[in-house]
This record gives structure tokens, C-alpha cells and sequence, in this order.
């Protein structure tokens, strides 16, 4: 919390992201401690170990329908459900691609992040 107190954070705007096992790390660690994250950016994960529920963050998760590093059927189509199973807020987004982030799933997550700020 020094942070907040030195810096002009907005505690309701914060994102925790990544891509790949750092998709998988942001989901378990955003999860975990979605007190302090509002927002969990989730490109191409492959699991979720989060410690415990905590907080309700908002999520957003893609993934290309033809990655071969982590399988699409393998990974987000079981992470998704169970997520919104536990009544989280889930935006999910395939595209047709491989392993990868393409400049248009970016810019739908920044666009999805900032939208309530406007």
C-alpha cells in the first residue's frame, strides 16, 4: 500500500497480465488476489492454480484456435467455464491463429480495460 500513498494509482483500475505460462500466472495470482487487481488479462493460458477466491475481478481471456504450444480445447475452453461457474465476469475471445497475440486481440483487452474509465 506505499504505493498508493506515494503515486497516483487508481486502486479500481489495476491489471494483472500475460501471455502463455504468464497467462497462467496472472489468472492464478489475479484470482488470488483480486482485491488488489480489478482486471485480469489472460492471453493464451494453459492452467490456473489461483490459492483461494478472493475479490471479483474482471477477466479477460483469448486464445488462437489453432495454437499447438497450449491446445485451445486443453486449456481456455476448460478454464473459461469453470470460471464463469464461480460467477466470474469472463470476456473470452478465440481467434484464428496459433501461439500468439495478434495487434487486434491487444487492442480489444486495452479497449476492454480502459472502457470504464470513459
Amino acid at each position: 500500500m506505499q504505493t498508493f500513498s506515494r503515486y497516483a494509482v487508481d486502486p479500481a483500475q489495476i491489471a494483472v497480465e500475460g501471455f502463455s505460462d504468464g497467462a497462467s500466472y496472472a489468472l492464478s495470482v489475479g484470482i488470488t488476489n483480486g482485491d488488489l487487481f480489478s482486471h485480469v488479462i489472460a492471453f493464451s493460458p494453459g492452467f490456473m492454480a489461483p490459492k483461494k477466491q478472493h475479490g471479483e475481478p474482471q477477466i479477460f481471456i483469448s486464445h488462437g484456435k489453432w495454437d499447438n504450444v497450449l491446445p485451445i480445447d486443453r486449456c481456455s475452453c476448460k478454464i473459461v467455464p469453470q470460471l464463469q461457474r464461480a460467477n466470474y465476469d469472463v470476456v473470452y475471445q478465440e481467434f484464428n491463429s496459433f501461439h500468439t497475440v495478434p495487434t487486434g486481440i491487444a487492442r480489444s483487452a486495452l479497449t476492454w480495460f480502459t472502457a470504464e474509465r470513459e
